[in-house]
């Protein structure tokens, strides 16, 4: 966890970990490449099952009468449990975790006392590991009713008759850290890493067009490599465009509008809460159905910037501000195009076709368990391998924003365990019930709180509704609420700088170029001014 800058030393230890790895990989590949397979629905027993018992994968294909059969099967750790039909929640005071963890995240950067101390990497994965063992600690000594697991694949786990639920427990931390952690930070990771490797610098002349160019072609970026790739991308070239200007703060909060946050929703790449849907069994595609959202709420942010910057600031610019910034042009210069931007196609690839709960391509053979996430170390490797370490350094490239989220994420996806459960059962009877309730209560939330988590939570609240047009097909969210909550949850985190993890990675970069960014509450008298009635009028239109 330590806060460093990249050296040849730090990534020959990384290469060195990853080798282990990928041989350590290959090796259990060798010996139970058989277990290593998710069954198709129907398929009876499988290696991948224990003590003899079916188990219906939780995939896409996963079926209602799947579902329903799986209610009457559990593996209940020596009791003698009747069916499982609508156990009763675990207590309301287990979200209590999750919220203090929410709460730390959005509360300690702000506090003086704190503010320092937060900064470490290690205090942070202390805080989030501590309350995500209370969480466990509950399961393991409290909660007397059986729980879904859904790794390897769909089963339900009941509760010991006596003594200690480590049945229970296990399956809980298989749901959060196995089945969700490690594939949402491996592609988070490996977005990361590959695209540090590639620097576009360059001093064009800082034109209300040109800035408008960069956050779209950033906008456009953000869905094919993540917003935090994109935006790492960009950013510093947008600044160095900039040097000569005065007023420049608005051009770095439009930035974060578009390229951070509102540009990502058209992959489950673009944006981590689509990832975590995607591996709910949301289509890979299905996203690009968010087009016609995605086209509108951009072009406006970018008109608006474009608008603003060409009748208000760029006028107001110091006469010998504008002549240094006509004068004093470089071209844009690309390093690290290769082996980087086929690298990240890669990664693109990886996720699309490595679905270890589908078939490859339709030839009937399913990608072995962790196939994907191995796929994407060894292209991180080979950026590490192949790349130049001078284009990383240039870039000021290190590991502190990916490992901040992975020691706060390792916490949130266990600690929002007890929530999901809670709204699977109770979710009907929140009075949620259209479109438009989620899309603001999944977006409100995601102002204040990561994003992500805020996603899952209300994807589950939304599959308890049912519906006939569900996505996926029978265990799935009916698609006009997935359209909400995925709305919300993209376009709304680009309401304050916690909302998702590149909006305050932005504005340090910024900060340190010498750019006065507002303050938490600054940054949202713009939002509240400029996104949040383009919101209302996007419920408007499209809701």
């Amino acid at each position: 966890m330590q806060d460093s800058h990249p050296s040849s030393g730090s990534n020959g230890n990384l290469l060195i970990a990853i080798g282990a790895i990928l041989t350590a990989y290959v090796m259990l590949v060798t010996q139970y490449s058989d277990k290593m397979v998710v069954p198709a629905p129907g398929e009876g027993h499988h290696a991948a099952a224990t003590d003899g018992e079916h188990r219906g994968p939780s995939t896409p294909e996963h079926t209602e009468a799947d579902a329903s059969h799986d209610q009457h099967q559990r593996h209940d750790g020596g009791s003698t449990h009747g069916a499982l039909d609508k156990p009763p929640p675990p207590e309301y005071w287990t979200v209590i975790p999750f919220v203090l963890l929410l709460g730390a995240i959005a509360v300690l950067p702000l506090i003086p006392a704190t503010e320092h101390w937060w900064e470490s990497n290690l205090h942070r994965f202390v805080v989030a590991a501590a309350l995500g063992v209370l969480t466990l600690l509950y399961y393991l000594i409290v909660h007397q009713h059986p729980i879904e697991g859904h790794w390897p694949v769909h089963h339900v786990m009941g509760p010991s008759e006596a003594g200690l639920n480590f049945g229970v427990t296990w399956t809980v931390l298989a749901n959060a850290i196995l089945n969700e952690y490690i594939p949402f930070i491996m592609l988070l990771f490996s977005l990361y890493t590959i695209s540090g490797g590639i620097r576009i610098k360059g001093d064009l002349r800082a034109h209300p067009l040109t800035n408008s160019t960069f956050i779209a072609v950033g906008g456009l970026l953000a869905s094919f490599i993540g917003t935090t790739g994109a935006a790492m991308l960009l950013i510093r070239p947008l600044l160095e465009t900039n040097s000569e200007r005065r007023y420049v703060k608005h051009t770095v909060i439009f930035f974060i509008f578009v390229v951070c946050n509102c540009g990502g929703c058209l992959l489950p790449i673009g944006d981590p809460p689509l990832f975590l849907g995607y591996l709910r069994g949301v289509p890979f595609l299905w996203t690009f159905a968010l087009w016609p959202q995605w086209l509108f709420v951009n072009v406006c942010l970018i008109a608006m910037y474009f608008l603003w910057d060409h009748f208000w600031y760029y006028p107001h610019e110091e006469a010998i501000d504008i002549a240094r910034d006509e004068t004093r042009v470089r071209g844009l210069r690309f390093s690290g195009v290769w082996p980087n931007v086929p690298l990240l196609a890669g990664v693109i690839l990886s996720v699309g076709l490595l679905d270890p709960s589908k078939p490859l391509l339709d030839t009937g053979w399913h990608p072995w368990l962790y196939l994907r996430e191995i796929v994407q170390l060894g292209l991180v490797a080979l950026s590490l391998i192949l790349g130049n370490d001078e284009v990383r350094r240039k870039n000021n490239f290190n590991y502190h924003a990916i490992l901040e989220v992975a020691a706060l994420f390792f916490g949130i996806f266990i600690c929002m365990q007890p929530p999901l459960q809670i709204l699977g059962i109770e979710g009907p009877q929140l009075g949620l019930s259209t479109p438009m309730h989620f899309f603001w209560l999944t977006g409100s939330l995601s102002s204040v709180l990561d994003n992500a988590p805020t996603y899952v939570v209300f994807f589950e609240t939304a599959r308890t509704l049912g519906g006939e047009n569900l996505v996926p097909p029978g265990r799935g969210v009916e698609e006009a609420l997935l359209v909400a909550v995925s709305l919300g949850a993209v376009f709304m985190g680009a309401m304050t700088y916690i909302g998702n993890g590149p909006n305050f990675m932005v504005k340090a970069i910024a900060e340190k170029s010498g750019i006065h960014m507002p303050s938490f509450f600054g940054y949202m008298l713009y939002s509240c001014g400029i996104l949040l009635p383009l919101l209302v009028l996007t419920t408007w239109i499209f809701l």
